[in-house]
């Protein structure tokens, strides 16, 4: 997928540097019934963090970027995986910092909500480490079974003490204890609408909720937001020029992985326990690639066959292009775009390291595509847009308060122009897919009708069988395309819809 920067790639998108779920951070036992994963809990039951060689404790890690996150606007995904490597701290205390910066975003709205009932002066008026440490400290009493609530307090005890003074550990001391002493949390007020409760039960912008509410109804809504909240798994794709996905599926469970096939996927393995597969042998051989589920149906809908002519108009990371260049068993041509140069890097670097020689990858903006490709040049045409990213808030949790409710309006005038540009290169006979990993109409099923109502060339095509039987009673009819919700399968959000270019 593209970044809402036009033709770019958000940080994280699909490559294997992105949020991870359980198996790339082990997430620990929340309130309600999320398994415990080894080692994500603390120290053992005491739920203390030794500090590592270079000095800063899980917590301590944790703190810091959740500091920046809030005052610099940095990706946390990023921002965490830099900060683990220069911490060397432990794979025990690694998780319970990744556990914090995720969980403490995630559950940002809910946290602060509730801190507002016992900081006399107000959490504006705090220092924004002091305002973060309570924070990831609450997450810690309110979602994270494995750490003792006291465990929790002593450690923002100690953290307040070591990076201000008396007063302000006295005060972080007072404001946690006086949350222990009122009991179970939070208290939502029953006199707010069912919108109001969501947003702060379920820890989501007000107009989110409003938003999904209005496209897929109440229930549809909630649904998608305790989605949200909960760990994303980790799932790879076979590269099945290499391999089989039953032969793959044999190694991953010889070495003691917990791995399942894809139910959204004949490519798709989803694991568990497995640490991070990008630094696994399979992974450098080429065997596998990390992706969601979702992505992974977007080049079974292109359905390029060996020997076609296949563009790519917004292409990096690399995933769905390498993806369909397995499928054409790397016969034929794809043309991969990107707007930026070091992007279209890691597309060619992707290629290299699954052994396929079909793609030739291009830096330029896919507006202008038409300048270098004559009309009717392609068999198969993918337009992964750039879009507002809302299908991912699962692995990036940071999303939620930083999209803004006039974002999806701005994008879509650019995926429409993206659209026109790329409509004009496709084959008749030829198939477009348009995707997005976002679940708004304006952006999803509006783009597709608007285009059919002015374009007399196009017709929307029906989905390949196979894909459509798999997933027609969950998945939702949208403006002709199919529209998965986080809820349906665990995996992210995501909209595909096919054209196919009419004969005159």
């Amino acid at each position: 997928m593209s970044g809402p920067n036009g033709r770019g790639t958000p940080p994280g998108g699909n490559n294997p540097n992105g949020r991870q779920g359980a198996e790339g951070r082990p997430r620990a036992a929340a309130k309600g019934g999320r398994p415990h994963s080894s080692g994500s809990g603390g120290r053992g039951s005491s739920g203390g963090a030794k500090a590592s060689a270079k000095g800063l404790s899980a917590r301590e890690t944790a703190l810091d970027v959740l500091v920046r996150v809030q005052q610099e606007g940095a990706y946390s995904n990023l921002l965490l995986n830099s900060s683990l490597q220069r911490a060397a701290l432990s794979r025990e205390d690694a998780g319970l910092a990744t556990e914090l910066v995720y969980g403490t975003i995630s559950r940002l709205n809910t946290l602060e909500y509730v801190l507002k009932g016992f900081v006399s002066k107000g959490l504006d008026k705090l220092q924004p480490w002091v305002r973060s440490l309570l924070s990831l400290s609450l997450y810690q009493i309110m979602y994270l079974d494995r750490i003792p609530p006291h465990a929790a307090v002593n450690e923002a005890v100690n953290l307040a003490k070591r990076r201000g003074h008396q007063g302000i550990s006295g005060m972080v001391n007072g404001v946690l204890r006086s949350v222990l002493r009122a009991g179970p949390l939070p208290v939502i007020p029953q006199d707010i609408s069912w919108e109001e409760r969501t947003a702060l039960l379920h820890s989501h912008p007000l107009w989110m909720i409003e938003r999904w509410r209005d496209e897929f109804g109440a229930e549809a809504a909630e649904a998608i937001c305790k989605a949200n909240n909960e760990p994303p798994a980790v799932s790879v794709r076979v590269n099945t020029t290499m391999t089989s996905r039953e032969r793959l599926l044999d190694e991953l469970l010889a070495q003691g992985i917990n791995a399942r096939p894809s139910e959204l996927s004949p490519y798709g393995i989803v694991a568990r326990g497995a640490g991070n597969l990008a630094l696994s042998s399979w992974y450098r051989d080429g065997l596998l690639s990390i992706q969601d589920e979702s992505s992974m149906l977007v080049a079974e809908a292109v359905s390029p066959q060996p020997g076609m002519k296949v563009l790519d108009c917004c292409a990096a990371p690399g995933g769905k292009t390498t993806h369909m260049g397995e499928l054409m068993k790397d016969q034929g041509s794809i043309y991969a775009n990107e707007l930026h140069q070091h992007k279209a890097a890691l597309i060619s670097d992707q290629a290299g390291r699954l052994g396929l020689e079909c793609i030739d990858t291009l830096s330029g903006d896919a507006l202008e595509l038409g300048r270098k490709f004559a009309p009717g040049s392609f068999d198969r045409i993918l337009l992964d847009a750039p879009c507002s990213g809302l299908g991912v808030i699962r692995r990036k949790p940071d999303l939620k308060w930083v999209k803004q409710p006039e974002d999806a309006a701005a994008i879509a005038r650019l995926q429409s122009g993206l659209l026109d540009s790329a409509a004009a290169l496709l084959k008749p006979g030829g198939l477009l897919v348009y995707s997005t990993c976002t679940m708004d109409r304006m952006e999803n099923g509006d783009i597709i009708s608007s285009f059919l109502e002015r374009s007399g060339e196009f017709a929307a095509a029906t989905f390949a069988s196979p894909l459509w039987k798999r997933l027609g009673d969950t998945a939702l009819a949208s403006g002709q395309g199919m529209q998965i919700l986080p809820q349906h399968y665990g995996s992210d959000g995501f909209y595909i819809a096919i054209l196919e270019r009419l004969h005159p």
